[in-house]
C-alpha cells in the first residue's frame, strides 16, 4: 500500500446508536489513538459517520511504518473498513486534478473502472450520481480506460464533507463490532486450548475490556500450558491495547477434591471452584461477569444440567460466548484471529490432571453439595489466590509480579 496524507475509518454498529452515540465515538477515538501511539500519527479527529487519522508532516510521514499503522488499525473494534486516504477542498476543480495526480504518481493502470461518491454533505450542488458522471468521463480521458459499473478492475470513492472531500482507491476490512470500554469489564477464564482466547475475543468485540485468568497444576504439570496462555494473551491484546493475566495454582485444589469426592463429580467440582476463584478476582478487578470457552454438549462438564450446577456457585453472570457453537465453527475463528496455531501446541491442561475415566454429565445441586461439605472451600479459595502471580502488557512488552502480590496501576 502506497503512503497517504491520512487514513479514514468507517465504522457501522456506532452509528445506530441514537442518543449513546458521541459515547461510542469517542471511546474508538481514544482506542485508535491508543492503538496507533508510535507510529507517525498526528492527530484521529471524528468526521461525520468517519474518523480521520492525519499522519505527520511530509518528513516524518516518510519514515512512518504505514503497513504496521494498517495492521494494528485492523484490529481496533468498531472499525469495519479503513483506507489509505487523500483530502482536498470540497470542489471538483480541486477533486479532478489531485485524482489524476495521484493516479499517475501511483502508476495505476487498469482496463476499467467506476467512481463511487458519498455525500454526507448533502448542501452540495451536485448528487452523488452527477458528481460520479463528471469525475468518471474526466478519468475515462485520462487514462482511457472505460467506465465499468458493475464488476470494475477499480474504483475511486470519494467521499464529501462538509469542509473537506476525502478520496481513495482501496479499503480494508475492519473487525467491525463495538469498541473495547463501551461496555462492562469481565473475567475470562482462559486455558491453552482453541475455545477460550475466541470466547475472549468475542467478548472484546462487543466491546468488553477482558481480564484474563488462567489455572495451572504446577509442580504436578509442566508448564507448557502456562507458556501457551501467556502467548496468547500477547495475541489478543492488541485488541483491546493491554490486559492482565492472572496465573492461579490450581494443583493442590484439585488433589484435595480428588482425595475427598466421589470421582465422578470432580469435572464439575473442579469447575466450581474455577469459577468462585474467578469471581473473587472479578469482585477485585470491578468485573461484571465471568466468560468461558464453554458450548453445549463439547465434552460431559458440558452438559445443561452440568452448566446449570456450575453457575450456581457463583453470584454473578456466566458468559458463554460459544454456547451454541460447534468445534469446526470455533475452530475456523480461531484461525481467522490468529490464535489457532498457538493454541494446537501440545500440552498439559489442568483439567486432565485427577479426571475420572466416567464424568458425571447429569449432575445436581443436592449431590455436588454434599460432596462440596468435605471440602475446606475458603481456605483452598485463599490459598489460591495467595498464590497467584499477576502480568501485565500494554504495547509490546508483559511485565509480571511475585506470587501473591497485589499489581501496581501502570
Amino acid at each position: 500500500m502506497t503512503a497517504g496524507t491520512h487514513i479514514v475509518l468507517h465504522y457501522h454498529e456506532i452509528a445506530l446508536k441514537g442518543r449513546n452515540r458521541p459515547r461510542f465515538v469517542s471511546a474508538l477515538v481514544e482506542n485508535v489513538r491508543e492503538a496507533t501511539r508510535g507510529l507517525g500519527v498526528a492527530d484521529v479527529r471524528a468526521l461525520p459517520g468517519r474518523l480521520l487519522v492525519t499522519l505527520a508532516g511530509p518528513r516524518e510521514r516518510d519514515g512512518a511504518d504505514l503497513a504496521a499503522l494498517v495492521a494494528r488499525l485492523r484490529r481496533v473494534f468498531g472499525i469495519v473498513s479503513l483506507a489509505v486516504a487523500y483530502r482536498t477542498t470540497p470542489t471538483l476543480e480541486e477533486l479532478a486534478p489531485a485524482i489524476l495526480a495521484r493516479l499517475d504518481e501511483e502508476g495505476r493502470r487498469f482496463p476499467s473502472f467506476r467512481i463511487t461518491t458519498r455525500r454526507a454533505d448533502k448542501t452540495f450542488p451536485l448528487t452523488s450520481q452527477e458528481i460520479n458522471t463528471r469525475l468518471g468521463a474526466i478519468v475515462q480521458r485520462h487514462t482511457g480506460a472505460r467506465v465499468d459499473l458493475d464488476e470494475p478492475a477499480f474504483t475511486v470513492w470519494i467521499e464529501l464533507l462538509p469542509r473537506e472531500a476525502l478520496f481513495y482507491f482501496g479499503r480494508v476490512s475492519g473487525p467491525g463490532g463495538l469498541p473495547v470500554g463501551t461496555s462492562g469489564r469481565v473475567v475470562c477464564l482462559i486455558s491453552g486450548g482453541i475455545d477460550s482466547p475466541v470466547a475472549a475475543y468475542r467478548m472484546m468485540k462487543r466491546g468488553c475490556p477482558v481480564v484474563f485468568v488462567h489455572y495451572h497444576s504446577e509442580p504436578y504439570q509442566g508448564r507448557a500450558a502456562r507458556d501457551k496462555v501467556r502467548e496468547l494473551v500477547d495475541l489478543l491484546t492488541p485488541c483491546q491495547n493491554r490486559s492482565r493475566l492472572y496465573l492461579v495454582p490450581f494443583g493442590e485444589i484439585q488433589k484435595e477434591i480428588s482425595v475427598r469426592t466421589h470421582p465422578e463429580l470432580r469435572v464439575v467440582l473442579y469447575r466450581r471452584m474455577m469459577v468462585r476463584i474467578g469471581e473473587r478476582i472479578a469482585r477485585e478487578e470491578g468485573a461484571l461477569a465471568l466468560a468461558t470457552g464453554e458450548s453445549i454438549g463439547q465434552v460431559a462438564s458440558q452438559t445443561l444440567e452440568n452448566l446449570a450446577v456450575i453457575e450456581q456457585a457463583v453470584g454473578i453472570p456466566i458468559l458463554r460466548p460459544l454456547i451454541g457453537m460447534d468445534k469446526d465453527e470455533i475452530v475456523a475463528q480461531a484461525q481467522a484471529i490468529g490464535t489457532f496455531e498457538t493454541s494446537i501446541l501440545p500440552d498439559e491442561d489442568c483439567c486432565q490432571l485427577f479426571v475420572p475415566r466416567h464424568p458425571a454429565t447429569r449432575s445436581r445441586a443436592g449431590e455436588v453439595a454434599a460432596e462440596e461439605s468435605a471440602l475446606e472451600l475458603e481456605a483452598l479459595i485463599g490459598r489460591a489466590l495467595e498464590g497467584r502471580e499477576i502480568i501485565t502488557y500494554g504495547g509490546r512488552a508483559a511485565e509480571k509480579t511475585a506470587p501473591g502480590r497485589e499489581e501496581e496501576t501502570c
